[in-house]
């Protein structure tokens, strides 16, 4: 039985990453559909979406009104994976940071562990083109993670991989949070549940076109969001 596979790209004004992207993912050779979630930009990306799709049967995608996070856009577009019988599904930024050249390990490692997440810290210097102050958030929030969660893992980025035989759907479910703190929950929620995880090594491109969606608001709400999953955690079990 062939394996139905979907790729899942959440989009906010990447007029300038769309093509670039789909053109790398194009040449890693792999059959699979790409589901593009938007939330509401206010560039070109819809009509280069709209025209991709278009052109190319395999290019699905799911326009939201108004901004409702990069977690919902997750949920969402997971969720429709599931109801559409994908039997694996890999996640990953719209911004260039994420080289397709990977999925083929991780597809790979997909079939040996349950969940499968890339990092930036199993080798050094995978992020040593970054601007020093996003290594000093990146740093600093893997270290947050790990003491208040005792996460280990990568566990706040996107690029991940999994079949969705052995992670049910009621595991995103779950999830209470709808941006970025999204993907350490997940992951919290995965390792709770006793699910083996895989890191693969990759190396992180700081994007070169587009602006970073990141704020100062969505570092501030994450921290927050961090100190509650610790004392519900510590205290709530």
């Amino acid at each position: 039985m062939l394996m139905k596979l979907c790729l899942i790209i959440p989009t906010l004004n990447e007029e300038n990453n769309i093509h670039k992207i789909y053109k790398k993912i194009q040449n890693t050779k792999i059959k699979l559909d790409i589901i593009f979630v938007d939330d509401n930009s206010t560039d070109k990306t819809r009509l280069i979406i709209k025209k991709l799709s278009n052109k190319n049967k395999n290019v699905k995608f799911i326009f939201r009104n108004n901004k409702r996070g990069i977690g919902s856009a997750h949920k969402d577009a997971i969720k429709y994976a599931y109801k559409k019988n994908y039997s694996l599904i890999i996640t990953m930024d719209a911004d260039g940071t994420h080289d397709p050249k990977y999925f083929h390990s991780m597809i790979k490692k997909a079939h040996e562990y349950d969940y499968v997440i890339t990092s930036r810290f199993k080798k050094i210097n995978l992020i040593e083109d970054w601007p020093i102050e996003r290594k000093i958030i990146t740093y600093t929030r893997h270290f947050l993670i790990k003491l208040f969660l005792g996460l280990s893992y990568d566990a706040s980025g996107a690029y991940r991989c999994f079949m969705t035989n052995k992670i049910p759907l009621k595991i995103f479910s779950q999830s209470k949070n709808n941006d970025y703190a999204f993907f350490w929950e997940i992951t919290y929620l995965i390792k709770l549940e006793k699910y083996s995880i895989y890191e693969l090594p990759v190396r992180l491109v700081y994007r070169k076109l587009g602006k970073s969606k990141m704020q100062f608001k969505h570092i501030i709400n994450s921290f927050f969001y961090l100190l509650k999953m610790f004392f519900e955690r510590k205290f709530l079990k």
